[in-house]
Protein backbone atom coordinates (compact mmCIF):
# COMPACT_ATOMS: atom_id res chain seq x y z
CA UNK A 1 0.00 0.00 0.00
CA UNK A 2 2.54 2.53 1.26
CA UNK A 3 4.94 1.65 -1.89
CA UNK A 4 2.13 1.84 -4.22
CA UNK A 5 1.48 5.63 -3.50
CA UNK A 6 5.39 6.37 -3.69
CA UNK A 7 5.68 4.62 -7.05
CA UNK A 8 3.39 4.95 -9.77
CA UNK A 9 5.05 2.36 -12.27
CA UNK A 10 7.31 4.90 -13.66
CA UNK A 11 10.23 4.74 -11.06
CA UNK A 12 11.40 1.26 -12.01
CA UNK A 13 11.55 1.92 -15.48
CA UNK A 14 13.61 5.37 -14.67
CA UNK A 15 15.70 3.25 -12.66
CA UNK A 16 16.80 0.82 -15.45
CA UNK A 17 17.02 3.15 -18.01
CA UNK A 18 19.23 5.06 -14.89
CA UNK A 19 21.68 2.20 -15.11
CA UNK A 20 21.79 1.81 -18.67
CA UNK A 21 22.87 5.48 -18.75
CA UNK A 22 25.67 4.39 -15.90
CA UNK A 23 27.08 1.61 -18.39
CA UNK A 24 27.19 3.63 -21.30
CA UNK A 25 29.02 6.61 -19.55
CA UNK A 26 31.57 3.85 -18.05
CA UNK A 27 32.17 2.61 -21.48
CA UNK A 28 32.53 6.02 -23.32
CA UNK A 29 33.77 8.09 -20.41
CA UNK A 30 36.60 4.79 -19.58
CA UNK A 31 38.07 5.18 -23.23
CA UNK A 32 37.89 9.27 -22.79
CA UNK A 33 40.38 8.06 -19.46
CA UNK A 34 42.45 6.11 -21.22
CA UNK A 35 43.53 8.60 -23.86
CA UNK A 36 44.22 11.25 -20.74
CA UNK A 37 41.19 13.62 -21.50
CA UNK A 38 39.43 15.65 -18.78
CA UNK A 39 35.72 15.10 -19.63
CA UNK A 40 35.94 10.75 -18.33
CA UNK A 41 33.50 8.33 -16.40
CA UNK A 42 31.54 10.77 -14.57
CA UNK A 43 31.53 13.61 -16.96
CA UNK A 44 29.57 11.44 -19.60
CA UNK A 45 27.74 9.34 -16.97
CA UNK A 46 26.22 12.74 -15.78
CA UNK A 47 25.88 14.14 -19.24
CA UNK A 48 23.79 11.05 -20.69
CA UNK A 49 21.60 10.35 -17.30
CA UNK A 50 20.78 14.08 -17.28
CA UNK A 51 19.83 13.63 -20.72
CA UNK A 52 17.97 10.31 -20.31
CA UNK A 53 16.24 11.68 -17.25
CA UNK A 54 15.13 15.31 -18.96
CA UNK A 55 13.79 13.21 -22.43
CA UNK A 56 11.52 10.45 -19.73
CA UNK A 57 10.21 13.58 -17.96
CA UNK A 58 9.28 15.42 -21.22
CA UNK A 59 7.51 12.17 -22.39
CA UNK A 60 5.51 11.94 -19.01
CA UNK A 61 4.62 15.52 -18.59
CA UNK A 62 3.56 16.16 -22.31
CA UNK A 63 3.17 12.68 -24.28
CA UNK A 64 2.60 14.57 -27.48
CA UNK A 65 5.41 17.26 -27.26
CA UNK A 66 8.29 15.76 -25.75
CA UNK A 67 10.88 17.31 -28.33
CA UNK A 68 10.27 20.98 -26.80
CA UNK A 69 12.36 20.29 -23.82
CA UNK A 70 14.64 17.70 -25.97
CA UNK A 71 15.97 20.95 -28.34
CA UNK A 72 16.80 22.37 -25.30
CA UNK A 73 18.91 19.81 -23.69
CA UNK A 74 20.68 20.12 -27.10
CA UNK A 75 22.08 23.53 -27.18
CA UNK A 76 22.47 23.71 -23.55
CA UNK A 77 24.65 20.59 -23.58
CA UNK A 78 26.36 22.16 -26.63
CA UNK A 79 27.13 25.08 -24.20
CA UNK A 80 28.72 22.54 -21.65
CA UNK A 81 30.74 21.52 -24.75
CA UNK A 82 31.76 24.97 -25.78
CA UNK A 83 33.61 25.86 -22.25
CA UNK A 84 35.93 23.01 -22.88
CA UNK A 85 36.89 23.42 -26.27
CA UNK A 86 40.47 25.65 -25.81
CA UNK A 87 42.79 27.93 -27.99
CA UNK A 88 46.12 27.01 -26.92
CA UNK A 89 48.80 30.27 -27.39
CA UNK A 90 50.39 28.55 -30.51
CA UNK A 91 47.21 28.49 -32.30
CA UNK A 92 46.31 25.33 -31.41
CA UNK A 93 42.65 23.99 -30.66
CA UNK A 94 42.59 21.62 -27.86
CA UNK A 95 39.58 19.57 -26.26
CA UNK A 96 37.42 19.47 -29.63
CA UNK A 97 36.90 15.69 -29.92
CA UNK A 98 35.96 15.72 -25.82
CA UNK A 99 33.62 18.34 -26.91
CA UNK A 100 31.56 16.51 -29.31
CA UNK A 101 31.53 12.95 -27.43
CA UNK A 102 29.84 15.31 -24.53
CA UNK A 103 27.18 16.59 -26.82
CA UNK A 104 27.00 12.92 -28.97
CA UNK A 105 26.85 11.56 -25.01
CA UNK A 106 23.90 13.33 -24.47
CA UNK A 107 22.02 12.22 -27.98
CA UNK A 108 22.95 8.54 -26.21
CA UNK A 109 20.51 9.79 -22.84
CA UNK A 110 18.25 10.91 -25.10
CA UNK A 111 17.30 8.03 -27.00
CA UNK A 112 17.93 6.03 -23.97
CA UNK A 113 14.98 8.25 -22.28
CA UNK A 114 13.04 7.52 -25.35
CA UNK A 115 13.19 4.00 -25.31
CA UNK A 116 15.21 3.43 -28.18
CA UNK A 117 17.75 1.31 -26.69
CA UNK A 118 19.42 -0.45 -29.65
CA UNK A 119 19.80 2.73 -31.29
CA UNK A 120 21.26 4.08 -28.51
CA UNK A 121 24.11 0.42 -28.14
CA UNK A 122 25.03 1.26 -31.46
CA UNK A 123 25.79 5.23 -30.68
CA UNK A 124 27.81 3.62 -27.45
CA UNK A 125 29.81 1.46 -30.09
CA UNK A 126 30.29 4.30 -32.77
CA UNK A 127 30.94 6.63 -29.56
CA UNK A 128 33.57 4.36 -28.21
CA UNK A 129 34.84 3.14 -31.69
CA UNK A 130 35.74 6.57 -32.99
CA UNK A 131 38.57 8.03 -31.35
CA UNK A 132 40.35 4.33 -31.88
CA UNK A 133 40.25 5.48 -35.69
CA UNK A 134 44.04 5.86 -36.66
CA UNK A 135 44.09 9.51 -37.88
CA UNK A 136 45.05 10.19 -41.41
CA UNK A 137 47.80 13.51 -40.81
CA UNK A 138 50.01 12.98 -37.62
CA UNK A 139 49.55 15.50 -35.09
CA UNK A 140 52.46 17.64 -34.03
CA UNK A 141 54.54 16.77 -31.42
CA UNK A 142 53.96 19.15 -28.17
Amino acid sequence: MFAEKIFSGHEFDYIARLFFCLLAGFLIGSEREMRGKSAGISTHSYVIAGSMTFSFVSILADPNSPARIAAQVVSGVGFLGAGIILKREEGRVVNLTTAASIWFSSSIGMAIGFGWYVISLFAILFAVLVPRIPHITEKPSS
